[in-house]
């Protein structure tokens, strides 16, 4: 752990503070999210989804998972380096009592000079920083999609997936959600029906294999 905090630690410096002349990437988003909780208050201790586009896009989360306090903070295009960043403003504050996380398939995809152990870093720092300050929390990390137009990378997702899988496995209060597998045919191939026409995001058929596969792991 000291070893993630160490890295954490250099990562939140390379990033840098956040200034008003020189605003970091997907700063208007964290603002409307602080606006938002503004003049409608989050959940006490909620079940926080953070990442990217993919959890952005899910507008009738809340109605997937009836009886559980979800709050949604994706916002999309977001790596994990910005997740990392912003973990102070849209994680800690709202003292979660599960974090579940997509995030990763944008950090891969660009540069194409990320590698898969590059994005398990990342990840573990995030996990650190989130541990650190949430010792109780639940902490679930849901697989790097089968995206069709990512099909080049893909040996990098499952590299990456199943280190973090091997990391979490050794964590207390945490968990890996493989949605990957599910989101294959029965050869192994991409399942194109499950995805609109930019080949990246997801349809809702591709949000009720989510949902079924995420719902055992989510805590009352």
């Amino acid at each position: 752990m000291k070893k993630i905090l160490a890295y954490a630690f250099f990562l939140l410096a390379s990033i840098g503070p956040i200034q008003a002349q020189t605003a970091p990437p997907f700063w208007t988003d964290i603002v409307a999210f602080k606006k938002l909780d503004s003049f409608k208050p989050a959940p006490a201790h909620p079940i926080l989804f953070v990442g990217s586009s993919s959890f952005t896009l899910w507008k009738d989360v809340n109605a997937c998972f009836p009886g559980y306090p979800i709050l949604n903070r994706g916002f999309g295009g977001s790596t994990l380096m910005d997740v990392i960043r912003y973990a102070y403003d849209i994680i800690l504050p709202y003292q979660p009592k599960q974090v579940v996380i997509y995030c990763g398939e944008n950090d891969l995809a660009y540069p194409d000079t990320i590698t898969a152990q590059d994005i398990v870093l990342r990840f573990k720092t995030l996990y650190g920083i989130i541990r650190q300050n949430l010792p109780e929390a639940i902490i679930s990390y849901v697989s790097m999609k089968p995206s069709p137009i990512r099909e080049k990378i893909q040996g990098k997702i499952k590299a990456a997936n199943k280190e973090i899988k091997i990391f979490l496995e050794q964590q207390k209060n945490a968990q890996f959600i493989n949605i990957y597998d599910d989101m294959l045919d029965k050869n192994g191939k991409m399942r194109e029906e499950l995805y609109l026409e930019d080949r990246l995001h997801m349809k809702p058929e591709g949000y009720v294999i989510w949902t079924r596969i995420i719902l055992p792991y989510l805590v009352k």
